[in-house]
């Protein structure tokens, strides 16, 4: 999935940004940015901080930060929660599993902790969205 599916306006952001700042700058974060965003897509599951991908992208801490901050118009912790988010809400509406086996595999130790996350971002607990899901596809093969 692309950045832009989770509501980032990096090309409009850096057309902004280009006035204000040097292009080198602005490529520099963008290019920061795209990388950072395919490795917590590609490893949301597993246990990402900022300074790891930070680290593996190159960068400082304070210089990923600003890519977030001034390209994605997010933070890291809001782009990371986003994506197990989604992909939470993906597994809780297509397979059998529990909410505890979801929790794991997007990454939290805690169910309670991703349970609290979900809601926080979904607006229902994460069984009560598993059951609108199943609900939804349940009423549209009888019908």
């Amino acid at each position: 999935m692309c950045a832009s599916a989770y509501g980032y306006r990096s090309v409009s952001l850096t057309m902004e940004l280009s006035s204000v700042q040097r292009p080198a700058t602005v490529r520099h974060r963008t290019s920061l940015f795209r990388d950072a965003v395919a490795i917590v897509e590609a490893e949301f599951g597993s246990d990402l901080s900022l300074d790891d991908i930070a680290r593996r992208v190159a960068s400082s801490r304070r210089q990923l930060q600003r890519s977030y901050a001034e390209i994605g118009r997010t933070t890291f912790r809001e782009h990371l929660t986003g994506v197990r988010m989604e992909r939470a809400a993906e597994l809780l509406a297509a397979r059998g599993m529990t909410v505890r086996e979801v929790a794991h595999r997007v990454g939290y130790r805690q169910p309670a902790q991703f349970a609290k996350a979900f809601r926080r971002h979904h607006g229902l607990a994460p069984s009560a969205y598993r059951d609108t899901r199943r609900f939804r596809v349940e009423t549209r093969l009888a019908a």
